[in-house]
C-alpha cells in the first residue's frame, strides 16, 4: 500500500507538472499573439505619395508641391550680393569680394585647369582640345575687351553661362569661381606683362615658354606684380 502511495504520489507530481507547462506554454503563446497583432503594417503601408505619383486631391494632379515662394533652403541665404552675383548695386563689379591670396590662385588655377582648359586651354587663348576638334572658338583671354572687362564679368559668365559656354554654377561653388577670375586676371598678366613688372625677388620662378605656348606663368610670381601695383 505504501508503494502504490508513493508512485500515485510520482504520478500526480507528473501530471501536475505537465499541467504547469501547458498553462506556461500558452501563456507564452497568447503572449506572442498579443504582441504580434500589436505589430501593425502602418510602418510599411503608410498613407503617403511615392514619388511622381499623380493624385487627384490637387487640381494640378501633381503629388509634389512646389515651395512657398520666397522659400530659402537652409545656408541658400544669399545677402551678399557681390559674392553671389558679381555685381554691386546691379553693377558689375571690378572687384573680388574677399582679398585674394597665393593660396586662393591656387585653387584658381586648378579649378581652371579643370574646367575651363578644354575650351579655352592653359593659356587662355581659346584654343583648347576641344576646339581643336570643332567646338566653337571662345575669344581669347588677350583681346582689349577682355582685359578691359571687370573681374565680375568673368564670375557671370561662368554663373550664367555665354553663347555656346553653358553654367558653370552646378559644378562650381561662387568662391572658386572668384578664383578662376582671378587666375584669369594672372593669365592676362602673365601675356602682357614685361619682366620689369615682376619683383626681382620673384623674376627666377618664372616659367619658360614652351613650343606649343601652353607654360602657365607661376602664381606666386604673379600674386607679387598683383600686389606691387
Amino acid at each position: 500500500m505504501k508503494l502504490r502511495s508513493n508512485s500515485q504520489a510520482a504520478s500526480l507530481t507528473t501530471v501536475a507538472q505537465r499541467s504547469r507547462a501547458r498553462v506556461f506554454a500558452l501563456g507564452c503563446l497568447g503572449a506572442l499573439a498579443l504582441l504580434v497583432s500589436g505589430c501593425r503594417l502602418d510602418m510599411h503601408i503608410q498613407p503617403k505619395y511615392l514619388p511622381y505619383e499623380p493624385t487627384d486631391f490637387f487640381g494640378d494632379g501633381r503629388s509634389e508641391r512646389q515651395p512657398v515662394p520666397g522659400t530659402i533652403a537652409r545656408g541658400q541665404l544669399r545677402l551678399d550680393e557681390l559674392m553671389f552675383t558679381g555685381r554691386e548695386n546691379g553693377v558689375v563689379a571690378d572687384k573680388f569680394p574677399f582679398p585674394i591670396t597665393k593660396a586662393d590662385l591656387d585653387r584658381g588655377r586648378e579649378r581652371y585647369n579643370v574646367y575651363c582648359t578644354p575650351c579655352h586651354d592653359y593659356s587662355g587663348t581659346g584654343r583648347g582640345m576641344i576646339v581643336q576638334r570643332g567646338f566653337p572658338q571662345p575669344p581669347s583671354y588677350h583681346i582689349q575687351r577682355l582685359r578691359d572687362a571687370p573681374a565680375g564679368h568673368f564670375f557671370e559668365v561662368m554663373t550664367n553661362g555665354f553663347g555656346a559656354m553653358y553654367s558653370y554654377a552646378a559644378r562650381v561653388d561662387p568662391a572658386d569661381r572668384w578664383r578662376i577670375a582671378a587666375y584669369i586676371r594672372v593669365l592676362q598678366l602673365s601675356r602682357n606683362a614685361k619682366i620689369d613688372d615682376v619683383p626681382e625677388s620673384e623674376r627666377a620662378n618664372l616659367s619658360p615658354p614652351s613650343a606649343d605656348n601652353q607654360a602657365q606663368p607661376s602664381p606666386n610670381s604673379m600674386m607679387m606684380m598683383m600686389k606691387s601695383k
